[in-house]
């Protein structure tokens, strides 16, 4: 019998893939991509096209001394806000959103709400 954990990473792959597969940042609407881990919670704003990265934030740096733990809605929110900040003083307000092969629920839906509630469109 396979490991859970092995089984639950190889789906989480697969979901991303799909994900993937149908999205594409542009220099217009770049993709905004999030990435969850146990600890904290990352996003970055990327131009697929031109293959850079124009704004990221973090929990690990934005809600350092702040919050007791990265892995909170609250931190989620705190880092939604700071890369619309960040994306919006860089001329980018419409972006695509790439939730990591993640269900849009929890931190993912927390980062995205503060996000849009801070001006971004998606």
């Amino acid at each position: 019998m396979a490991d859970k954990n092995v089984l639950k990473g190889k789906r989480l792959a697969r979901r991303k893939w799909h994900v993937r597969n149908n999205l594409s940042g542009t220099a217009q609407r770049p993709r905004l991509a999030v990435f969850r881990s146990s600890k904290h919670i990352y996003a970055q704003v990327i131009d697929d096209m031109a293959g850079r990265t124009i704004v990221a934030a973090s929990s690990s740096k934005q809600t350092r001394g702040e919050l007791k733990t990265g892995a909170s809605i609250a931190a989620a929110k705190i880092v939604g806000q700071a890369i619309a900040k960040k994306a919006i003083e860089a001329g980018v307000r419409q972006v695509a959103f790439d939730r990591g092969g993640r269900r849009y629920h929890g931190r993912v839906k927390a980062l995205a709400e503060a996000a849009r509630e801070a001006g971004l469109k998606f």
